[in-house]
Order: structure tokens, then C-alpha cells, then sequence
């Protein structure tokens, strides 16, 4: 199994408890895994035999931008199941969903959950 990142992403939504997150909103961070056999994708050289990593973002914005969620366990729940339903290919996803503008009273760098689901 061979693994494709994608580190970094940053989105705005609208997730948290609190009624200002699900107003106004902020950037969350995520840093996707995922694995995958990529043994074929690397003697073709052909897109339509790896997990395309555009396409996977697309798929990540759209989850994770659909609904608003008080908890961002449950926000990376919904990326992973629709990594997994999209992308057959993916054995496992493994996300690190970062929040670094978390209300709490305190100098930080960011909450997150990381969390890693495969395929059944």
C-alpha cells in the first residue's frame, strides 16, 4: 500500500457549539492520508489508475462544506465516509481536522481530532 497526502487544506465552514461559529464562521485546517494500491498508477503513468488528489479535494470540500456540525468529530466523520464512498480505490483515509481559531481563552496553535476509517 502506497499513501497520498494532502496537507494543509484550508477551508471555511461553519462548524462548532457555539451560535458565532455557525455565523460567522472560520478556517479549519485538514491533512489528509490515504492508502491505497498505487502499484499500478506508477508503470502506467495514467491518472485513471491512481486516486486523483483534485478530485479528492472536491469530494473533501463538498462534505465537509454541505452541512453545519457542532463538533468537528462528527465534520471529519462526514470527509472520511465520503473519501471512502467516492474512491474505491482508497483502503483507509486518515484525517487530521485542525481548528486554529477554537474559542478558548488561551495562545495556541490549534485543536483538532484525528481520526482514520477503512474500508469495511
Amino acid at each position: 500500500m502506497e499513501i497520498i497526502r494532502i496537507k494543509g487544506l484550508e477551508i471555511f465552514a461553519y462548524h462548532g457549539v457555539n451560535p458565532e461559529e455557525k455565523e460567522n464562521g472560520q478556517r479549519f485546517v485538514l491533512d489528509l492520508a490515504l492508502t491505497a494500491d498505487l502499484s499500478r498508477a506508477a508503470q502506467s503513468d495514467n491518472l485513471l489508475d491512481t486516486v486523483n488528489y483534485a478530485a479528492v479535494r472536491k469530494t473533501v470540500h463538498a462534505a465537509f462544506t454541505a452541512q453545519k456540525y457542532d463538533l468537528i468529530e462528527r465534520a471529519a466523520q462526514v470527509v472520511c465516509d465520503a473519501v471512502l464512498a467516492d474512491f474505491p480505490q482508497v483502503e483507509s483515509v486518515t484525517l487530521e481536522l485542525k481548528k486554529p481559531e477554537a474559542p478558548i481563552h488561551a495562545v495556541f496553535d490549534y485543536v483538532s481530532v484525528e481520526m482514520t476509517r477503512r474500508r469495511a
